[in-house]
């Protein structure tokens, strides 16, 4: 039974992780930031015959000396920990370069110390900007439109780094939009479907005709999974994506139509992201990991949704509906 590590276990797509990695068999050890609450984030929404099988370590991701303690003895690790809201990056940049580039760094040093046999490294699409061609392969350029995507830019580039001088069995995987269960409501579908659920007739969102490529998250779970098992994904840096996009509008409208069919779309200006920061398209290639792994989308968007709707229905309670989520 392998030891791996999954930094940021506690946040959305990594306490999907974590418990994709128990049913897998794993050993597995699962950072989360330590808070005077004792808070585990979504992995105390696991079920407990899964939580049974875990290792919690409470740490802060900026600190390499906790960085260093977690994966001693680990196998693999995969580093999901990083702060992602965009509108909060526009003032509060020091925390993005704090927890996504030095917390990347620490995992770094560590995992080279440890001689980690896997090092998971994880991005984000908005690397890419407004797409240039699509769909979006990983070739395309680097924008940093946004201090969040600019300090994963850095992180990326970092891992490449140790991978190129240290020779290390790094991979970085870089899912686009991912949605489901667990999401903070900071996200486009969450921040629309608690608005609905709580019984909004309008429905407050920021621009409208900006696409994106959505993923399920076990979807998206199983990919971090699969490339990790295969040996010609090492140095690679590998899209997650279902190659669909859909835009912001008529996500509303599809959610609009299965929740509250009266309900209207405003626009709140608070929620609009500076003109040139915005990224208008996401659409991306999924032909590298269909190559190189064994992965591919096992739900389509309407289960994924159909699912994601049930979560926020019984957890409504969890989120606050009646404020702008940055």
């Amino acid at each position: 039974m392998s030891k791996v590590l999954v930094t940021g276990a506690d946040g959305f797509i990594g306490s999907h992780l974590t418990e994709q990695l128990v049913k897998q068999g794993k050993q597995v050890r699962a950072f989360v930031y330590y808070n005077s609450f004792n808070s585990w984030g979504w992995l105390e929404t696991v079920p407990k015959e899964i939580m049974n099988e875990v290792e919690v370590f409470t740490g802060d991701i900026r600190d390499p000396n906790g960085v260093k303690t977690s994966l001693k003895d680990m196998e693999e690790v995969y580093h999901l920990a990083a702060l992602i809201a965009i509108p909060f990056s526009y003032h509060s940049p020091d925390t993005y370069v704090d927890t996504n580039i030095k917390g990347t760094l620490n995992v770094l040093q560590a995992a080279r110390e440890f001689n980690t046999k896997r090092v998971l490294i994880t991005s984000t699409s908005e690397v890419y900007g407004t797409a240039q061609y699509v769909p979006i392969d990983e070739k395309h350029p680097y924008q940093g439109q946004s201090p969040y995507s600019a300090t994963k830019i850095g992180a990326d580039r970092l891992a490449e780094s140790f991978y190129r001088s240290f020779d290390m069995p790094i991979t970085i995987v870089r899912p686009f939009n991912t949605y489901g269960p667990r999401q903070s409501a900071r996200a486009v579908i969450p921040t629309i479907i608690t608005q609905l659920l709580s019984g909004k007739e309008e429905i407050e969102l920021g621009s409208l005709t900006p696409t994106r490529d959505f993923n399920y998250v076990k979807d998206t779970a199983d990919g971090f999974i699969e490339i990790s098992k295969a040996q010609q994904t090492i140095g690679e840096e590998i899209n997650i994506a279902t190659q669909e996009e859909i835009s912001i509008g008529q996500l509303a409208e599809e959610l609009i139509k299965q929740i509250n069919p009266n309900a209207a779309i405003v626009c709140d200006e608070q929620r609009l992201r500076p003109e040139n920061s915005e990224v208008n398209r996401l659409l991306g290639s999924n032909t590298k990991i269909k190559k190189m792994t064994n992965w591919k989308p096992s739900y389509t968007f309407e289960q994924g949704i159909a699912e994601t709707i049930e979560f926020f229905k019984q957890n409504l309670d969890k989120y606050k509906s009646d404020i702008y989520n940055i």
